[in-house]
């Protein structure tokens, strides 16, 4: 069928300019609205986009009613578990949301950017049921991630615990995502270490969870072989540093290299591939700029810095990554999916974009994807049968599927 959206000569039409408003506070002008084009409202019947070398896709909207989502999971039967920020996960059987949050969870703290985040299965799942979450924590010294798991029995929740604290009290920006590598043992990101001069700082501090990668058993325990482990003023469960605020996390298919998404300020996003032991600069280094305009390091890369995989700039804000496995798309088997929320600060410019590397890890291509829809895009997964399904993240979030037109 036709597009049902904007296309390039309707849309310019639609591009209109916001009320550029200032609040000045603390001595800082601090911008409350942007300038950007005119938001779509997604259309209800399906859209068929051209896209480079596998062509012909379909986008549908599965289901809309989603509050601000932040990941989703596929169950072995196909249904999915979507997490909300406000605390609640959500099951979608078919193309039907359930109206009822899935119970047997405690009441996690949300307010803001903080809450409920990331989930996971535990890959022996068909065995054990277990289900992994990340969430905000409050108390005393600030607002923290943990990391909980359940059993989830096909309707509920049950026997929730809370397995893992970090050690990174301070502000509600703080994402933590989770990825099972290949030896059973899990991944775990911690941000928050946003301003430059002062959170900034604490992503070079080894005895702060803050700005980590970090490394866990199952059972949220330490690994007796991570890297830092039995090291003076280092944190043992510390895998890597010098990260500002990871919001995705995956494991390459073939290598096992653990692969995550990080947000920089104005510019200098970055894809990151994340080895034991390794510093990836921040704030020492990097290609972006402060959000008033100065250059956070004169340096973009610096001796025993970690450079990026794959870097922006502008920025995108990239949230959610997964690597394509699957043969409903064989065009794109092995590509790196990333979900962007906005591009250079500029409002309704979400989109998806791909990233192809070559058999060391180097980027190759990339292609920008579903920029028409101008949605904040929060996550993107592969079902079962091969499919992807993108979230998008607003109060009325609506959930994507794409697929083959044939």
């Amino acid at each position: 069928m036709k597009l049902t959206i904007p296309r390039v000569r309707a849309a310019s039409l639609l591009f209109v300019v916001s009320i550029f408003v200032s609040l000045v506070a603390a001595g800082a002008a601090q911008e409350l609205q942007k300038f950007g084009p005119a938001g779509v409202t997604l259309p209800p019947d399906p859209v068929v986009f051209d896209t480079a070398q596998q062509h012909k896709i379909r986008v549908s909207v599965v289901t809309h009613g989603l509050s601000y989502p932040w990941a989703l999971a596929f169950l072995p039967d196909g249904r999915m578990l979507i997490t909300e920020r406000a605390g609640r996960v959500r099951l979608v059987k078919g193309d039907t949301l359930d109206p009822q949050p899935v119970s047997g969870l405690p009441q996690f703290y949300a307010d803001g950017y903080a809450g409920l985040m990331d989930i996971v299965l535990h890959p022996k799942f068909a065995e054990n049921k277990l289900v992994y979450l990340t969430y905000s924590k409050k108390g005393e010294k600030g607002i923290t991630p943990a990391l909980g798991r359940a059993q989830f029995d096909g309707t509920k929740f049950v026997d929730f615990k809370e397995i893992f604290v970090a050690d990174s009290w301070g502000g509600a920006i703080n994402g933590a995502a989770i990825a099972f590598a290949p030896d059973g043992n899990l991944y775990m990101t911690v941000g928050g270490a946003i301003a430059t001069n002062t959170t900034g700082k604490r992503a070079q501090d080894p005895n702060d969870d803050c700005g980590k990668v970090l490394r866990l058993k199952d059972d949220g325990t330490i690994p007796s072989d991570n890297p830092f482990v039995g090291r003076s003023g280092y944190k043992p469960e510390i895998y890597a540093m010098g990260f500002r605020n990871q919001l995705g996390a995956a494991v390459h298919p073939q290598t096992g290299l653990l692969y995550t998404s990080e947000n920089g300020p104005q510019g200098g996003d970055e894809i990151n591939i994340v080895l034991p032991g390794r510093n990836y600069g921040w704030p020492l280094v990097s290609y972006g700029r402060e959000y008033t305009g100065p250059r956070v390091s004169e340096k973009p890369f610096m001796e025993g810095m970690e450079q990026p995989a794959v870097f922006w700039v502008p920025s995108i804000a990239p949230s959610g990554i997964t690597f394509y496995t699957g043969n409903k798309f064989p065009n794109w088997k092995g590509d790196l999916f990333v979900t962007s929320m906005r591009t250079g600060r500029i409002l309704n410019t979400g989109h998806l974009e791909r990233i192809g590397f070559n058999e060391k890890g180097e980027e190759i291509r990339r292609e920008t994807m579903l920029t028409e829809l101008r949605q904040r895009m929060r996550d993107v997964r592969q079902s079962p049968d091969g499919l992807l399904y993108v979230l998008t993240e607003e109060d009325q979030a609506a959930l994507l599927r794409i697929e083959p037109t044939k």
